[in-house]
C-alpha cells in the first residue's frame, strides 16, 4: 500500500480520527489514488487534523498540493497527490456519504489498511 497512506493512516489514528477508511481509485481518478475519509469528533478538531496532517506531510517530505475548507469547514480536503485525505465531521459525512458514491470502488477499513 502507497506510503503516503500509511503515514496519513497513521498520523491521523494518533490524532484520534475515527472511522478511517481509504477508497481505491487508482482505476478510475487520473489525480489521485487514494480518497482517505475520517470522521473529526468536532469542527476544531478537523482542523487541527488538517494542520497537523500539512505540518508532519511537509516534515516528512511529503507535498501538500492544496487545502480546501477553512477554519470551521465541517468538509476539509487535503490533497497529498496520491491521497486526497477528506475530513469530515460526523454530521457532515453522514450527509455527503462519499463511502455510497463510491460503492463499487474498494474500500479498506483501518484496520484492513493497517495490516
Amino acid at each position: 500500500m502507497d506510503e503516503r497512506l500509511q503515514f496519513a493512516v497513521q498520523l491521523l489514528s494518533a490524532k484520534v480520527g475515527e472511522n478511517i477508511a481509504a477508497i481505491d481509485m487508482r482505476e478510475v481518478s487520473p489525480f489521485t489514488d487514494f480518497y482517505l475519509l475520517v470522521t473529526a469528533k468536532s469542527l476544531r478538531h478537523a482542523d487541527a487534523l488538517a494542520e497537523d496532517l500539512i505540518k508532519e506531510a511537509h516534515r516528512n517530505g511529503y507535498s501538500v498540493f492544496a487545502r480546501e475548507g477553512g477554519s470551521g469547514s465541517s468538509w476539509i480536503l487535503v490533497d497529498l497527490g496520491e491521497v486526497a485525505v477528506h475530513i469530515f465531521t460526523p454530521e457532515a459525512r453522514a450527509q455527503y456519504r462519499l463511502e455510497s458514491l463510491w460503492a463499487d470502488r474498494p474500500i479498506r477499513t483501518y484496520e484492513e489498511i493497517r495490516e
